[in-house]
């Protein structure tokens, strides 16, 4: 399939700039693969679809403080600087990206803080993922990453045009959200609320946790029109024993297991043997879903309402069908559903 496919008219009034008041009383479309059918409900009629046995997949990342506004050396020039991945804890290394990316050279400061209380300096601008920055700071770990937490602002996608907020902090994040690393939030997950999670349970539905953090790759526009052609971000993905083996138990009973957003999906399609057994993993994934693509463990799939020509609207398209999807999407639009981060869901059966 070709990227031009994956176009359709989404007005920008439509991508919620806002969480809903209440977790989970966001709207649900819900996609029927069987009989093709449609229909429109809130998120807490997820009730309705789920039974004893089912296993709900869930992604525990969080989402770490990664955005930082500093100032050059010298010219004082503000600079952001998006964290993306540590790669080494005791030498304080980092993988981020910058802008303005012109005026960063090797060698260059950045001040962070009125008090100047964090600095770093560039010492690598050749990275695919873009510059390498060493922060020079000589106390323990924990007060290192005190100091981030302190200076660092939740990382709401740029399309949203607005200052992130206090309640951003808390919003931007599922609440079973355990192990820091990702710089995107699952959001499909942030439709649950501690009452629905409850209520599921006394239905008799179990949750296996996995771990993927979400990278910033999520956002890159994808800018080749052959999309085999195009190289998805790795990011980390962890599922233990145990977690595997809930999923493998409820497929094994017949008992339906559902990914809850393409992060999950990912790390499930990441994880599985040929003979369709999650396997418990530690690495990385650079998995890139797109029509056609068989899938091998979920059922059913909760996700978001995504961008036009998103590598997670591709993923849905590859699980939903193509021409159903874009009908769906269509439907939205029209509805006037509320699409990306903060927007509403989308239950695929």
């Amino acid at each position: 399939m070709k990227l031009s496919q994956f176009k359709f008219n989404l007005p920008s009034d439509l991508i919620a700039s806002h969480p809903p008041e209440n977790r989970d009383e966001s709207r649900m479309i819900v996609l029927n693969r069987k009989d093709q059918s449609i229909e429109h409900r809130e998120f807490k009629d997820i009730l309705d679809y789920f039974d004893d046995g089912d296993v709900f997949v869930i992604n525990n990342t969080k989402v770490f403080p990664a955005r930082l506004y500093g100032t050059k050396e010298k010219t004082g020039a503000r600079i952001e600087v998006f964290l993306l991945r540590e790669l080494n804890r005791d030498s304080r290394l980092w993988d981020v990206l910058v802008d303005p990316a012109r005026k960063i050279r090797i060698g260059n400061k950045l001040y962070f803080g009125e008090e100047e209380s964090l600095v770093a300096e560039v010492i690598d601008n050749t990275t695919s993922r873009g510059r390498t920055l060493r922060f020079l700071y000589d106390g323990p770990y924990e007060e290192f990453k005190k100091t981030i937490y302190q200076l660092g602002q939740t990382p709401l996608p740029k399309i949203h045009r607005r200052a992130v907020e206090p309640e951003d902090e808390e919003r931007y994040q599922t609440i079973y959200a355990k192990h820091e690393g990702a710089v995107a939030a699952p959001t499909a997950g942030m439709h649950f609320s501690r009452q629905l999670m409850k209520r599921l349970e006394l239905k008799g539905v179990s949750y296996a946790e996995i771990t993927l953090h979400a990278g910033l790759g999520n956002f890159r526009a994808i800018e080749v029109e052959d999309l085999t052609k195009h190289k998805m971000d790795s990011e980390e993905v962890i599922i233990d024993e145990k977690n595997a083996a809930l999923v493998n138990r409820a497929r094994e009973r017949r008992r339906n297991v559902c990914a809850v957003g393409t992060t999950s999906m990912k790390a499930l399609e990441t994880c599985v043997s040929i003979t369709g057994k999650v396997k418990p993993f530690k690495g990385w994934t650079n998995k890139f879903i797109f029509p056609p693509y068989e899938f091998s463990v979920a059922d059913a799939m909760i996700t978001n309402l995504h961008l036009p020509q998103s590598s997670m609207m591709m993923m849905v398209a590859a699980y939903a069908g193509y021409d159903f999807l874009m009908r769906a999407y269509q439907e939205a639009v029209d509805k006037k559903y509320k699409f990306f981060t903060y927007g509403d869901a989308m239950l695929v059966i």
